[in-house]
């Protein structure tokens, strides 16, 4: 069986950045994420496109400063990305490598949260990880879940995923993936024992 699990807000606490650098610009989440996603200059929204491998941290903050008048002095997606370890979950990723299933991160990450997990061991969990700034979608798109499928040599009706968001295990599950949306890692331990 493949086990494709979500990081952020699975593995790890909510990976959400918006508030803490909102809150760092003077801005507040809300008005931050609202500049990201404007597309007043043709270029997108700046957080899918950055997920999506798009665009680099560094033009991000350039169309952002663009965008609004304030200066990033350095990357604050990297320097303010703390996340904590879900330490249950991890036990039932260890146990489930144990029994000999195959375990891979399907995330959707930019490359500054994915060099701050690279450095925390956070993937190392997994046997392979697959990031969405690297395969150049992002989910809830199905073709996420497809690039997984292919590379892992597996059948949809084969494979778990568990994510925290409701839209992204619909997804999964439009293609005939057994999707579990997580809540907790006590309500996980017993999804996985009804399978």
């Amino acid at each position: 069986m493949l086990y494709i699990f979500d990081m952020g807000g699975v593995v790890t606490n909510d990976a959400d950045g918006s508030r803490v650098i909102g809150d760092m610009l003077g801005l507040g989440r809300e008005e931050f994420r609202k500049i990201c996603m404007e597309d007043k200059d043709g270029r997108g929204d700046l957080l899918l496109n950055v997920s999506d491998g798009k665009i680099t941290a560094k033009e991000f903050w350039k169309i952002f400063e663009e965008r609004s008048g304030i200066h990033a002095r350095t990357d604050w997606w990297h320097a303010l990305f703390h996340p904590q370890l879900n330490e249950g979950t991890a036990s039932i990723i260890k146990r489930l490598r144990k029994e000999g299933h195959r375990l891979v991160c399907g995330t959707n990450t930019m490359e500054s949260h994915y060099a701050n997990h690279v450095e925390r061991g956070d993937y190392a969990l997994f046997d392979q990880t697959y990031a969405s700034f690297q395969m150049g979608v992002s989910k809830p798109d199905t073709e996420f879940w497809k690039i997984i499928l292919i590379s892992e040599g597996c059948d949809a009706k084969d494979a778990v995923f568990i994510d925290d968001r409701k839209e992204n295990c619909e997804a999964a599950a439009s293609l005939g993936i057994k999707a579990i949306h997580f809540t907790s890692a006590e309500a996980l331990e017993k999804e996985l024992e009804n399978l």
